[in-house]
């Protein structure tokens, strides 16, 4: 029988077995970021499709609330990058993790998925296995670029991992690690040939014949705080070239928005318009973008749109972490082509003059364009394989397993 065939019509059967007609599948999640935020939302609807009582809870955001996930804490909390940034926070997050593994031992659900967040989600995890609660991670720690050893701990934290690229389900089957390739669901998401005339017309951008520039720099506080000025000045020099060019900036929330509005009372030269959760619009209505360095470069990728990858960080992080990696781009672009196809630059080489020359390049070289184009389009054609459904079937899977073993 089919995954498909067994996700779909099995499913409610299963869990009347399971949990009986009035107790509905308990399914407890952690998110700490947008990109989780993304991933989860699209597996919760995927679980209530099949199972419309299960009760979905954890720490989530706003994606995750609207398919009827319950937040017991706001996903804003844990979302914090960089070893200096974290440990800031420390207290706090271990606070937040002990009241949330309380909850969950009093109240153990069927199945737990931590998604992404791994500094968060692993050791959460590593208790609740100790428990008799099945685990499953979404999304893999970068082991195969940095701090190898945390493999171990994952041996130790899950029973089931969750890839989102090709080459990672290859490394946890050489360790011996339960293991399921979904795909990326933004793969599913993104339409092949997405439209920018539609995508502009939809954020109110007409005629426009000088380059429509997407900034994006990022979900956390810190990446706008560290980045946001300098895409602003980077602009300044694109507009000195294209004086009709037309900045649109992506927000994750509200609060960035506020705050990439309060950097831009110094460049009201710039008019950018600001535009909040709505950052797959505003990559396809763009000819190029300008982007922080995370999920939302594969997005990008996705909408077959030019684009150049900047980050800064923490200058003692940066250096502990340049010495621990061990691939030679940050990109996922880059990660899933292996070589350095869009433009990287990274903390002192992201200054406003290195990102315009990059961004020059990606606006006016037409041969460059055809080239990112098709290995684009070869990078969606590779992550597009339902990821949602593939995920839900391993959960299930790894769930009937546990029930059949201690029956």
């Amino acid at each position: 029988m089919s995954m498909n065939t067994t996700v779909t019509d099995q499913l409610t059967d299963y869990s009347k077995a399971i949990c009986g007609l009035n107790k509905p599948l308990k399914v407890a999640m952690v998110a700490g970021e947008t990109s989780g935020d993304i991933l989860g939302a699209g597996l919760i609807a995927e679980i209530k499709h099949h199972n419309p009582n299960a009760c979905c809870y954890g720490i989530g955001g706003s994606l995750m609330k609207k398919k009827g996930f319950n937040s017991i804490f706001p996903m804003e909390r844990l979302s914090v990058m960089g070893l200096f940034e974290v440990l800031g926070r420390l207290k706090e997050l271990i606070k937040m993790r002990r009241q949330l593994r309380d909850k969950l031992f009093n109240d153990p659900p069927d199945v737990f998925i931590g998604i992404d967040a791994p500094d968060f989600n692993l050791g959460l995890e590593k208790q609740l296995k100790a428990k008799g609660i099945p685990t499953v991670h979404y999304v893999s720690p970068q082991v195969w670029a940095w701090r190898e050893g945390r493999v171990k701990k994952i041996q130790q934290s899950i029973d089931h991992m969750l890839v989102l690229l090709p080459f990672e389900a290859r490394y946890y089957k050489n360790r011996n690690i339960d293991v399921t390739f979904v795909g990326h669901p933004l793969a599913d998401k993104v339409d092949w040939h997405p439209d920018k005339k539609s995508s502009r017309i939809s954020l109110g951008i007409l005629n426009k014949k000088s380059p429509v520039i997407g900034l994006l720099p990022g979900s956390r506080k810190t990446e706008v705080a560290r980045l946001g000025e300098v895409f602003l000045e980077t602009a300044r020099l694109l507009k000195k070239k294209w004086p009709d060019a037309c900045f649109i900036a992506a927000c994750a929330n509200a609060q960035r928005k506020d705050q990439l509005q309060n950097i831009l009372t110094s460049f009201k030269e710039l008019n950018v318009k600001l535009y909040v959760a709505q950052s797959s619009q505003v990559m396809a209505a763009s000819d190029a973008i300008l982007i922080a360095s995370g999920t939302a470069t594969l997005e990008a990728a996705l909408h077959k749109r030019p684009l150049v990858v900047s980050y800064r960080m923490n200058p003692l992080t940066f250096a502990i972490v340049r010495r621990l990696v061990k691939v030679d781009h940050v990109a996922l672009p880059n990660l899933l082509v292996g070589r350095e196809l869009v433009p990287e630059l990274l903390q002192e080489n992201a200054t406003p003059e290195k990102l315009y020359a990059a961004m020059e390049k990606v606006l006016i070289d037409r041969v460059y364009q055809a080239e990112i184009t098709q290995s684009f389009e070869l990078i969606h054609h590779q992550l597009k394989r339902n990821a949602s459904q593939l995920a839900y079937g391993a959960v299930k899977s790894l769930i009937e397993e546990r029930i059949s073993n201690a029956s």
